[in-house]
């Protein structure tokens, strides 16, 4: 199965949270029957391309964010989806390289689903980021290693901390997704 067949799979079976969140899911399944030659490439710019996040939980329920060096704000890990690679191998890619942590393992599918405005910089234009969320666990918390090209710090920080530094929408509803699957304990 392809990565468009797959990803349209997942999607068409995914349970939205709300109606901001369906709205997204709907709009990720037009990019995907609707974009040439690719949605997955970065250079894929009207409306936008795929990309994949990875909010990484430790044992003790803490959430790893990085201050993210061009947007000066505090995010998950997350990035370009690469060449063949699937929004999920994308997601554990750009987890393991911004934050040096090898021992991530992808907690259950897909987590949540956003698509928010890219501004203008690094020679591309405006474009829209449809992000594909998943929730990784890690048991080494201690062995991060801080990639400064793209962040200025990395921290852990309670769940209530990291709602207070990502206030937007979209940061609240997985936040309280990640607060519910952590509640629940840990699907392996």
């Amino acid at each position: 199965m392809t990565r468009h067949a797959r990803l349209h799979d997942q999607l068409r079976r995914y349970a939205a949270a709300d109606p901001l969140e369906s709205r997204h899911r709907d709009a990720m399944l037009a990019l995907l029957v609707a974009a040439e030659p690719d949605p997955f490439s970065r250079e894929h710019f009207v409306p936008g391309h795929f990309t994949a996040s990875c909010y990484i939980v430790d044992e003790r329920g803490r959430l790893l964010l990085h201050h993210h060096r061009r947007l000066d704000r505090w995010l998950q890990m997350g990035g370009h989806i690469e060449s063949t690679e699937s929004p999920e191998a994308a997601a554990l890619r750009e987890g393991r390289e911004e934050s040096g942590l090898n021992d991530l393992v992808i907690a259950g599918g897909i987590a949540d689903l956003d698509v928010h405005a890219i501004p203008a910089g690094k020679g591309e234009p405006d474009h829209d980021h449809f992000d594909v969320r998943y929730v990784a666990r890690t048991v080494s918390p201690e062995r991060l290693v801080i990639d400064r090209n793209e962040s200025n710090r990395l921290e852990w920080f309670t769940l209530d901390q990291a709602a207070a530094l990502m206030p937007g929408p979209e940061s609240q509803r997985v936040i309280g997704k990640i607060d519910r699957l952590l509640c629940k304990g840990s699907p392996s």
